[in-house]
């Protein structure tokens, strides 16, 4: 389930909840995203900054809310003490008066990685919100951590050799959360890793997907095998923290998921992929294990994202990682209720069913309906252009593909599964 057993964002049973950012052209009311995460079942929700009607909103619900400070806000709080202290009164006392459920603070985003030049003021920064914690009798309830990228590490395989790129900052953060009985917090996308390594992993690694012993990756220094990208490069943050002599603190992924659309550069940015390792992370959070070098410490996961965020600049990808659009409509099945539970199927596009080509189609007619989702119809088809992974494939395998890709994206717009008759649905998964 999504938020299954919670207490707490860095407790021991194991959880898996969602990012709420809120960069879009037409924002949803707080009461609709209130009612959004109640109708799926989302116990924990981490807000990038401190929206007040959101908070006020999630009040009586239950609901475990991790609060944002934004990097720039960062620098004021390590400069002006009282900002930290109204702030915390304000956007943290005031709503858990109110009975919403603050658990914790997130502080800055990636600060050290994408703002190195206020990573003086991170820690500082800490301080002046937790004083102002004690102060309101709250740092028991509130823990303070900070979410940093993978990429503050120098090197993230094998995990054993992982170490800190800036270790005197990061020994300042973590002599921060130790002393306060907080946690790391780690955006860790598989995505990114996946990309950036150039085919040197499989892509069924990075999709956390099933794999043969003989796929799994073996740290040679430990002899550990990892079963998923993800074990290993929260585990690589664990013996990152021990280097540096810190064995207590336990990891939560704060940002993790994979884009479901993305530009011609980008061809593992699929719905299909971004359903797959979504379900998967859910079946792997609810599994209650811990990474291999921490087996009794349970993975805790924050989905990025809950909605699209179609304002944010960059490729195509960045617009499109939530799982639902602004509208509240599913951008793709995922089952966030039943995560774990033999009932809750693949989870791969089958409360719609598949969109695929008919057998006995003539080929001119496929190029046809390929032709069509490709231009007018919008559809990411890089996969299947000569250099793509499907390009190999049947032409009514490579038709499917895309016609699957433009269904499942259309289906909530009008969008159907005909191509001129060349296309039916079928529950059966194609195979790839």
């Amino acid at each position: 389930m999504m938020g299954i057993g919670l207490d707490g964002a860095g407790a021991a049973a194991a959880f898996v909840g969602v990012n709420i950012g809120m960069d879009m052209v037409k924002r949803p009311s707080a009461t609709d995203v209130v009612a959004l995460l109640k109708a799926q079942q989302i116990n924990h929700v981490r807000l990038f900054y401190a929206d007040a009607a959101l908070l006020r909103a999630l009040s009586h619900t239950g609901i475990k809310v991790v609060v944002g400070v934004t990097n720039g806000e960062v620098e004021m709080f390590a400069r002006t003490p009282s900002r930290a202290a109204r702030w915390v009164n304000d956007m943290v006392a005031a709503p858990i008066a109110a009975s919403t459920n603050i658990t914790a603070i997130a502080v800055g985003n990636a600060l050290l990685t994408t703002l190195p030049s206020a990573a003086g003021r991170l820690v500082p920064a800490m301080r002046h919100l937790h004083k102002a914690l004690v102060s309101a009798n709250l740092s028991d309830a509130v823990k303070i951590s900070t979410p940093q990228s993978t990429d503050i590490m120098s090197a993230q395989f094998p995990p054993s050799a992982a170490s800190f790129n800036s270790s005197a900052v990061v020994r300042e953060v973590l002599e921060f959360l130790e002393s306060t009985g907080s946690f790391f917090m780690l955006n860790a996308y598989t995505y990114h890793s996946y990309v950036d390594s150039r085919g040197v992993f499989p892509v069924e690694y990075a999709l956390l997907q099933p794999v043969s012993e003989a796929q799994r990756i073996s740290d040679p220094n430990t002899g550990l095998l990892y079963e998923t990208m993800l074990d290993s490069l929260v585990d690589a943050t664990y013996y990152a923290m021990s280097a540096l002599g810190f064995r207590n603190i336990s990891v939560v992924v704060a940002e993790t998921g994979w884009p479901w659309n993305g530009g011609v550069e980008e061809p593992y940015a699929t719905v299909s992929n971004a359903e797959t390792y979504n379900h998967n992370l859910i079946l792997r959070v609810s599994n209650g294990s811990g990474t291999p070098s921490r087996r009794e410490l349970p993975l805790n996961a924050y989905i990025y994202e809950l909605y699209n965020e179609d304002g944010m600049p960059g490729p195509a990808s960045a617009r499109s990682w939530g799982i639902f659009f602004s509208d509240g409509k599913a951008v793709y099945p995922l089952n966030l209720s039943g995560a774990g539970s033999e009932g809750g199927g693949s989870g791969v596009n089958s409360a719609a069913g598949y969109c695929v080509a008919k057998l006995g189609v003539a080929d001119k007619d496929l190029v046809k309906g390929i032709n069509w989702a490709c231009g007018e119809g919008n559809t990411n088809c890089s996969a299947i252009r000569p250099d793509g992974r499907c390009y190999g494939h049947t032409l009514q395998s490579r038709a499917s593909y895309v016609y699957n890709e433009y269904y499942q994206i259309m289906r909530f717009c009008g969008g159907s599964c005909d191509f001129s008759g060349t296309a039916a649905i079928t529950f059966t998964p194609p195979s790839e």
